[in-house]
């Protein structure tokens, strides 16, 4: 892989709707050459004999499962909303 052009950098920001400096282009282009030699590297290794995962602690879950519980009543949820009409919460215009 080689380095990556003033000008690749200089897309690079445009697709990204960035205004650099000269010297951040300088810095970037050292950067964003280095991170995609490491990619590089990693695309090399040989990950056929290497399963697919799903989970990383050896593939089980270690979150608790889904259980359905019942939510919170209206009364509840506008017991402390300083202005309410109708069941809902009551905000001053965002427009007017």
């Amino acid at each position: 892989m080689s380095d990556l052009t003033l000008q690749e950098v200089e897309h690079i920001a445009k697709l990204a709707r960035l205004e650099l400096t000269d010297e951040e282009k300088a810095r970037y282009r050292e950067q964003l050459s280095a991170i995609l030699g490491h990619v590089a590297r990693l695309q090399e290794l040989d990950t056929s004999d290497i399963p697919p995962m799903s989970a990383v602690f050896g593939g089980e879950s270690h979150l608790r499962p889904d259980q359905s519980r019942p939510g919170l009543t209206s009364e509840t949820l506008l017991k402390n909303a300083p202005e309410q009409e109708k069941s809902q919460f009551k905000i001053p215009p965002v427009f007017e």
